[in-house]
């Protein structure tokens, strides 16, 4: 045998006792080895012995639930240092006016319908809006009032005895200089009349001339001392002064009306204070409808109450919402593709989605225009303020309904 020969055996031998022996301790280390392997079995081994399952687990394992396991639910209560004021609108002939009731809004003590360890304590109020002239309006808001545009007197009775309105907000649009021009005098008149027409407390809307406002607001108090009317508005742009000394004298509440602006809307409340009680002032951030804004009005709003319940003492005040403003959305009235239509069902939907959009966001005061949607609104608050129970199959089965 070769040299060469005798060390490949040798070589070989050694190698085999090598894995021989790894092999019997368990382990096997390689290293640099080419293997031409026709079968390998290799076998693991748990370290501990498989055990079979009891009878006893296996039963437990088939057997099935019989009844629910009962279990107490605790609803957290959450607890806030701020409350939103108390404003009481209107005044009946014991408080020195002529209302057949007044009604009062504010006193939240959570955010809205939030928390049901603390209901808001008064309902949220909505408002009918009406004008002491003819103006161009949606053929779907017209429809319900052809009969009594140009005349304010019978527009609010027809919005009391018609859509159930529980407050008006008369806006005196024929005062603007660019238009009518109409005298203070007899915008003082008009509300008179409305007052006489209807015993349901009354906000006055001006035409957003600050000068033209408040001249008319002078007078318009004055005539309607003692019934507690919502001066609507009192804006940065004015003489918040005047205004606000002109509305303290006669016993009304103004209507502090600011852009989407918190920190806006905390300066002229803390300028009313020179002046008027806290519980003559509510506040309104304005109002985008939707599809024009809507989320930045809520966030806004939103923002404004939370920052009031966690005791900023300047924005505790109700908040009002000019909801009407969604008619000013082209989609809300305007000829569209077929998916869209009909307006007529269009126009009231827009509207609502506004309205609900600034409820759930604290809104205390709306003023609205179509009556379906006034009623929707209606209705929903009502069905919050009750807490009835929901309807547990509708809600259980809403994914098969068609709408």
């Amino acid at each position: 045998m070769g040299e060469k020969d005798k060390r490949k055996k040798t070589s070989t031998l050694f190698d085999s006792e090598s894995l021989r022996l790894q092999v019997a301790s368990g382990e096997i280390g390689l290293e640099d080895v080419d293997m031409k392997i026709g079968r390998l079995e290799i076998i693991l081994r748990s370290t501990a012995p498989l055990v079979a399952p009891s009878t006893a687990a296996t039963t437990a394992q088939k057997a099935k639930p019989q009844e629910i396991l009962e279990s107490t639910f605790i609803p957290p209560i959450n607890e806030y240092p701020g409350q939103i004021v108390e404003v009481k609108l209107g005044a009946t002939k014991s408080e020195g006016g002529t209302r057949g009731k007044s009604v009062v809004i504010g006193g939240e003590k959570c955010p809205a319908f939030h928390d049901f360890q603390n209901p808001p304590p008064h309902a949220p109020v909505v408002a009918c809006d009406l004008f002491d002239t003819e103006i161009p309006l949606p053929k779907a808001l017209k429809v319900h009032v052809a009969d009594v545009i140009g005349d304010p007197a019978a527009w609010a009775k027809h919005c009391v005895d018609k859509f159930g309105a529980e407050m008006l907000t008369l806006n005196l649009t024929s005062i603007d200089p660019s238009k009518k021009n109409t005298s203070p005098r007899e915008a003082a008149r008009t509300v008179e009349n409305v007052l006489q027409a209807v015993d349901v407390p009354l906000a006055i809307g001006g035409c957003g001339d600050p000068e033209k406002d408040l001249a008319v607001f002078k007078k318009v108090t004055e005539v309607a001392e003692g019934e507690r009317l919502l001066i609507s508005s009192v804006s940065p742009y004015m003489d918040v002064e005047k205004t606000a000394k002109t509305i303290k004298k006669y016993g009304h509440v103004a209507l502090a009306l600011t852009g989407m602006d918190m920190n806006e809307a905390r300066d002229l409340n803390h300028r009313l204070y020179d002046i008027l009680p806290r519980e003559q002032i509510v506040m309104d951030t304005s109002t985008a409808a939707v599809g024009y804004g809507l989320e930045f009005t809520f966030t806004v709003m939103e923002r404004v109450r939370l920052a009031a319940l966690m005791g900023d003492h300047e924005l505790q005040h109700p908040m009002s919402s000019g909801t009407t403003n969604a008619w000013f959305a082209k989609e809300a009235w305007k000829k569209m593709l077929p998916q869209w239509e009909p307006r007529e069902l269009r126009g009231p939907m827009w509207e609502t989605m506004t309205a609900l959009t600034g409820l759930l966001a604290g809104v205390d005061y709306f003023m609205m225009m179509h009556p379906a949607a006034i009623e929707t609104v209606k209705d929903v608050i009502e069905r919050l303020m009750s807490k009835e129970p929901a309807e547990t199959e509708v809600t259980a089965n809403w994914v098969r309904m068609r709408i």
